[in-house]
Order: C-alpha cells, then sequence, then structure tokens
C-alpha cells in the first residue's frame, strides 16, 4: 500500500464533500504535511484557488470570502503554530456568523508530545470558538469512504454560522506518483462521485414563528435600531420602519441609508432622550454596534419590549434588556410582520439630526480625517463596495458621514480587531469582483502589511486608504493617562507607506488636500493595479474635533 496516494484519496473525499456544501472557494498556504490536501485542491475542478504565505492573513482572506459572497470557505494549513494562527479569523467567523472551514494537517498521534518536528497538540485548539469541531483519524481503509463522507455531511449540514475546524492527521510519505492504492475504496460511494448532491442531507425545518401580538405592537410608538446588516436587508428595514412611522437609527454597516444621520452627535442631545424614552417598543436588526452614544442610548433605554432580530444565535444584547429574541432571516421576517402606514411620530429627531448634519457640513471644512469621513460617500466608485477598518476610523465614518442606502459596506466589528484587516478586504473584493475601497488607519496597515502582496492581482481598482494619523489616536478620544499616552497607548511610528507601495509594486499616491484627493481617487478608480492612497493628517485633530463638534450639537 502506498501511504501518499492513500493520503491524497482520503483528502480529494475531504474535499469532495465539502463542495457538495457550497464551498467554491479555498485558500490554501505553503506547507508540507498538508501536501495532501494541497494536491487534492489543485486536482477538483469545483474550487476557485487563493494562495497566501502568511497564515493569519489567509485565514482574513477567507474570512472576507465569506463575508462577501455569503457561502463556506475553507482554509488549508500545515501544522504547527501556521494553525494556530487561524485563531483570530475564527474568533471574528464566530461572533460574525461568515462559515470558515479550518481543513488544518496534523502529525499523526504517535508524533505528538514525544519532541518530533513541528508537533503541537491540535486537538480543540481553538477552544470554544468554533461552532463545530471533527477529529479525524490517519487514513485507512479500514474505514470506509461513505463514514468519512457522512461525516463532513453531518457537520456542514449543521453549521448555521461560525466556524468548523477539521483537523486532519498524515502519516509520511507524504510524496510521490499516484498508484492504484485505495481506488476501491475511494469509487465504492458510485454515483455520489457524479452528482452534485450531499451524501447524508440534514433537513432543518425550524422557521421563524410570527409574533402573535404583532398587530398590537405596530400601532404603539417604535424605534428601528439597524446594526451590521446586508444591503438586502438594510433597504429592506429602511422602507420597514418609513411604513410604519418609526425612527430608525442606523449602524454605518447598517446599508440602510441612516435616515436619521450622524446619530452618533445629536444622541448626546438633550432633547433626544427626551423623545426617545416615549418609545414602547424598540426592535433590533442584527448586531456590532458602533457608535459609543448610540451603544449608551441602547443600553440605557427601557421600553415596555426589546426584540433582537437576527439569524445568528445568542443574546446579542449586552444590556441584557426584557424582551425578545427573535432568530430569523432578517427578510422573511419582515414579511411575516407586515406594517400599516402609520404618521411619524418622532419628528423633532428628523430636525435635529439634520441640524447636526448642517452643523458638521459647515464646521468641516479644512483638510483632515474627520474631513475625509464626512465626505466619504463622495470618494466612492459606482456599483463598488467600502470596507471599513476598525478604531478610529469606522467611529469617524459612523458619526459624521451618510452612506448611500445599499452600498455594501463590511468591516470585521465581531471582535473589532485591527489584525487581518487588508486580507479581509481582499477577500471581500475576490468574491464579488467589484471596485473596492478600504479606509484603515496606520496602525492597522502596518499589522497587516503583508497583505499588500494579496492587491498585486485584485480582479477590479481597489484603493487601500491609509488614515496616517501617527499611532491609535482612538486612545486619544479615551481617557488614557495623558503622560503614559503616546508611548504605550497610540504608539506613534513615524513612517511612510510609499515605499511599502513600492515593494508590492502598487501604486502610491499622497493628497494633501480635499481636492487632491478627489483627483487621486478618480485617478485610482480608473487604474488597474491596486493604490494605495496615504492621508498624512494631524496627530489629533480628528479626536479634538469630533469632541467639538458633540459640544456644538448640545450647545
Amino acid at each position: 500500500m502506498s501511504t501518499s496516494t492513500f493520503n491524497r484519496r482520503w483528502a480529494a473525499v475531504i474535499l469532495e464533500a465539502l463542495s457538495r456544501h457550497g464551498v467554491r472557494h479555498l485558500c490554501i498556504a505553503p506547507g508540507s504535511r498538508s501536501t495532501p490536501l494541497t494536491l487534492a485542491a489543485a486536482q477538483n475542478p469545483a474550487f476557485t484557488l487563493h494562495t497566501h504565505f502568511d497564515e493569519r492573513g489567509l485565514g482574513h482572506l477567507a474570512l472576507g470570502l465569506a463575508k462577501a459572497s455569503g457561502e463556506p470557505v475553507a482554509v488549508i494549513v500545515t501544522s504547527g503554530t501556521a494553525v494556530a494562527n487561524l485563531y483570530p479569523a475564527v474568533i471574528e467567523a464566530g461572533l460574525t456568523g461568515e462559515k470558515l472551514v479550518a481543513i488544518t494537517a496534523d502529525r499523526p498521534p504517535e508524533l505528538i508530545d514525544c519532541g518530533a518536528n513541528q508537533a503541537i497538540r491540535q486537538h480543540a485548539i481553538f477552544a470554544s470558538h468554533p461552532a463545530a469541531a471533527l477529529d479525524l483519524p490517519r487514513p485507512t481503509p479500514a474505514l470506509p469512504a461513505a463514514w468519512l463522507i457522512s461525516a463532513i455531511d453531518e457537520k456542514m449540514g449543521a453549521l448555521k454560522a461560525g466556524a468548523l475546524h477539521i483537523n486532519c492527521p498524515f502519516a509520511e510519505p507524504l510524496y510521490g506518483e499516484l498508484d492504484d492504492t485505495g481506488l476501491e475504496w475511494q469509487h465504492a460511494p458510485g454515483e455520489w462521485w457524479q452528482r452534485a448532491t450531499p451524501w447524508l442531507r440534514l433537513e432543518d425545518a425550524r422557521a421563524a414563528s410570527v409574533q402573535p401580538d404583532w398587530a398590537f405592537w405596530r400601532e404603539q410608538r417604535g424605534v428601528v435600531l439597524a446594526g451590521r446588516l446586508n444591503a438586502q436587508e438594510g433597504a429592506a428595514v429602511a422602507q420597514w420602519a418609513q411604513r410604519l412611522g418609526w425612527p430608525l437609527i442606523g449602524d454605518v454597516l447598517s446599508q440602510t441609508g441612516q435616515p436619521l444621520p450622524c446619530a452618533d452627535l445629536w444622541l448626546a442631545h438633550p432633547d433626544a432622550a427626551r423623545v426617545l424614552e416615549q418609545a414602547q417598543l424598540v426592535v433590533q436588526f442584527g448586531g456590532s454596534l458602533t457608535g459609543k452614544r448610540v451603544l449608551q442610548w441602547q443600553s440605557e433605554c427601557r421600553p415596555q419590549e426589546y426584540w433582537i432580530v437576527d439569524p445568528l444565535p445568542g443574546r446579542l444584547d449586552p444590556a441584557h434588556h426584557c424582551g425578545r429574541r427573535l432568530v430569523a432571516d432578517i427578510p422573511a421576517w419582515l414579511e411575516q410582520h407586515p406594517t400599516t402606514s402609520s404618521v411619524p411620530w418622532a419628528e423633532p429627531l428628523e430636525r435635529l439630526a439634520m441640524r447636526t448634519q448642517r452643523i458638521v457640513a459647515r464646521e468641516l471644512t479644512e483638510w483632515g480625517e474627520a474631513q475625509v469621513a464626512h465626505r466619504l460617500p463622495e470618494l466612492l466608485a459606482d456599483d463598488g463596495q467600502l470596507f471599513l477598518g476598525n478604531s478610529l476610523t469606522v467611529r469617524l465614518v459612523d458619526a459624521l458621514a451618510q452612506l448611500p442606502a445599499g452600498y455594501p459596506v463590511y468591516g470585521n466589528r465581531g471582535a473589532s480587531g485591527i489584525d487581518g484587516l487588508i486580507s479581509t478586504a481582499a477577500g471581500v473584493q475576490r468574491a464579488t469582483g467589484r471596485s473596492t475601497l478600504a479606509v484603515l488607519g496606520d496602525l492597522s496597515t502596518l499589522y497587516d502589511i503583508n497583505a499588500l502582496a494579496l492587491l498585486r492581482d485584485a480582479p477590479a481598482p481597489f484603493v487601500l486608504m491609509v488614515v496616517n494619523n501617527n499611532g491609535g489616536q482612538i486612545f486619544s478620544m479615551l481617557p488614557t493617562p495623558a503622560r503614559e499616552r503616546e508611548k504605550y497607548y497610540c504608539m506613534p511610528q513615524n513612517v511612510s507607506f510609499a515605499p511599502a507601495a513600492a515593494l508590492f509594486s502598487l501604486h502610491y499616491e499622497a493628497p494633501d488636500s480635499l481636492a487632491a484627493l478627489q483627483e487621486a481617487m478618480t485617478r485610482a478608480w480608473g487604474s488597474p493595479v491596486a493604490t494605495v492612497i496615504e492621508l498624512r493628517v494631524p496627530d489629533t485633530a480628528g479626536a479634538q474635533v469630533f469632541q467639538r463638534l458633540i459640544q456644538q450639537v448640545c450647545a
């Protein structure tokens, strides 16, 4: 028996089974122990293959692919610390619901805990963060192929959201020409190889139940709070709220068009609290709220009932309101809960939001990151998409801009880390083929600088806008101790990103005015090569402007 050949056949069955559950994209890092999986992937025409030398970035590339495609995406890595580098992406997928399939090669059991090279304990390495895990035995013809297929089918059929970890030990030799070893074993499932359906199909008949008292609640004073949604969900929620006459507070990732813009500013005004305390019902769609004052209001509001509608399981409510947690597909739930045309009951909020927007437009006319955040909608590509980094970047856009309704906006707002943001944005673009603007801070860009390699073959114009305020200036908005703030929190690096762009053969521009930025963006949207646009802005001006605007809105 040829061990290398049977390893390949075992791996081929695993990947074929995954393809029956909608896996189309496979992300592969280099490695020896994963050779059976890599070679099996290369021979399977069902997959689009992506490669990257950095496993942490590779995991986030897969996360972005899953985020934008809505499909499960698989990652293949070799054994050892390569596996551990997938941890941040697995965590994020668990919080935001992307289906990520981590296929990790492993040493066989006799090489664990005995000093063998690159052998670590990979069993349950991701702890409770995956939705499911499957520890396979070493490949053996003693187990029928049907067992292996149905083991994959069971896990994938039950996977509603989050990551699946499949650990695959392979014994050496790993290399060699294919022979007839295991051919009969591989062909035993018969016609399954010609079909496109799973061997074992799990049926889930659960459906969202209609709230029997909805006819009563839709006649009350309600508020709609929209968190992270996709374009279809955002547009549907916005129309639903408008027909009800209920105010909609939309997060930057809600894709609702934010009909009450600049909410993270006007919510600081006392009049906002006086109006919103009249709400009898709050219905929240989606999680991962961004704005500080939005989160404060969400935490402090006390309606008669608080409903959260989202397809993800779990409470999704850090304030633990009294109410209902409705696990459901959002468009389907909206159809089951029709509206009646009603007169808006919270018109003072509309006036407050419009006044706030006028103040923002009047004050933000000079060069700076707050000004760029406010004008970001003017810089977007037609029929494109936006990816927002974390920390100060996403907060300023959330508070100061009004993004177009239904315009795709993505971010990693589950764990809200700054690791893997370029990689995730690259995955988002590869899944859609759309022109993409990614807006990141300088430390976030440095953290994932390896991922510039992923932008060299962008399928459409890609702009990485680096807001260089020389450090993590989000800490300038927090009550960090002034004496230690720069050294231990902001950590300025005093770098230019021009050499990094040149290293990976990307275009580079450094505009120093709003007019120059607009011209640079026009050139970038017409370029077949990805462009790094570095915005050198005053260190703390963004945080200071934001605080000043809150004071003016409240005056």
